[in-house]
């Protein structure tokens, strides 16, 4: 009984008798009013322990041996499908020309609207015709007019006569005097689709290293070690509308909050121009909560328009091009939660402050009331 009467000592909490204590309108005024605040500090407090956190971290970049995914959509509204060529080459020397894997094209109408979808669609896909409009036979080998290689040796069809050309570098200016050519209508084909617009979509595995790819009007080819399109048997004028709409650019897997500035995007160019998009990729590792981790890029972007006019000095390739650097830091961003102790912790730190503020200021109020009532009644009994 004695080591229970000397705890009693240690109470931090001393008790007032029932008798001694004053309730005022001004406490109860106070203490809902903490209530209210403890209640809506309480619920922010729950908020942030439920929500997710994402902590940023920087490394170096040492993987090697990699490949990039670069995915897009792009909608070219006065380019037909039949002008567009898409090239691809790195800092490596990899070049890939006229690329088919896994790119799509959709052709579109004056309205925007759809025409038709095909897996790299080109004006020489019908049935291959010979002299007479009769089939060319299984071992039948027609000419190539002079662009005969090791690889390409006979061209029973006006496309192939193309690649033929593309491969030795020569520009394609002859389509009316090549037979299989006005036997497949090359020439009217490609009149019929001239005031098309074209989607093009699909995705793209180049080398983990700087390089450009671009969507430009004409078939591509070396010449003299330099990477021409042939775009004279397209337009005699060599005028092209380049207008376009960036629907999707990405590099690599998506992953929550993740912002791609070109997505979107739209420009305007109704004379030939070149248009340049300055890309910087950071690699990006994303581990979510789930434990599976996320590998993927971000970046940042500029921009650069040039009007194309060889009359005022404006040279260059008329297209689109996406020019990409990579980034030599990493960003590891990682999932968090806020631990329960510390949100006990926050709990207790809200209402414990809330309390003890409350108190100074009820014990102010409570004082001033009683002074403030003192001097009335002196200044009645005087």
């Amino acid at each position: 009984m004695e080591l229970l009467a000397k705890l009693k000592n240690y109470d931090a909490y001393p008790k007032t008798l029932e008798d001694f204590r004053v309730r005022t309108f001004s406490g109860a005024a106070v203490s809902i009013i903490s209530g209210l605040i403890i209640l809506l500090l309480f619920l922010s407090e729950l908020g942030f322990y439920l929500k997710t956190e994402v902590q940023p971290q920087l490394f170096v970049d040492t993987s090697r041996g990699e490949k990039l995914r670069i995915n897009f959509d792009v909608v070219f509204p006065s380019l037909p499908c039949a002008f567009l060529t898409l090239d691809a080459m790195d800092v490596s020397g990899e070049h890939q020309i006229d690329i088919s894997h896994n790119i799509f094209k959709k052709r579109l109408g004056l309205d925007g609207k759809p025409i038709a979808v095909t897996k790299q669609e080109e004006l020489g896909d019908r049935a291959p015709k010979a002299a007479g409009d009769s089939a060319v036979a299984a071992d039948q080998c027609l000419s190539c007019y002079g662009a005969e290689s090791a690889t390409i040796k006979c061209c029973n069809t006006c496309e192939m006569v193309r690649e033929a050309y593309r491969q030795k570098g020569w520009a394609f200016t002859t389509a009316d005097s090549i037979v299989q050519c006005v036997h497949e209508k090359w020439s009217e084909r490609l009149e019929e689709q001239r005031n098309e617009g074209c989607e093009i979509y699909g995705h793209l595995l180049v080398n983990k290293v700087g390089g450009n790819f671009h969507f430009a009007p004409g078939k591509s080819y070396q010449q003299s070690h330099m990477h021409v399109h042939d775009t004279a048997a397209l337009s005699k004028s060599g005028s092209f509308n380049l207008s376009h709409h960036i629907v999707r650019l990405s590099f690599g897997a998506e992953f929550p909050g993740i912002t791609n500035p070109l997505d979107n995007v739209r420009k305007n160019a109704p004379q030939t121009a070149m248009f340049q998009y300055f890309v910087k990729i950071v690699p990006t590792v994303y581990a979510p909560l789930s434990g599976a981790v996320i590998n993927t890029n971000q970046f940042s972007v500029t921009e650069n328009y040039r009007v194309l006019d060889h009359q005022t000095g404006g040279h260059g390739l008329p297209g689109v091009f996406i020019i990409y650097d990579l980034s030599p830091i990493m960003i590891k961003m990682t999932e968090r939660k806020k631990s329960f102790a510390h949100f006990l912790t926050g709990v207790c730190a809200i209402i414990g402050g809330v309390f003890t503020v409350a108190g100074i200021i009820d014990s102010f109020i409570y004082h001033s009331m009683r002074s403030l009532q003192k001097k009335i009644e002196l200044g009645k009994a005087s």
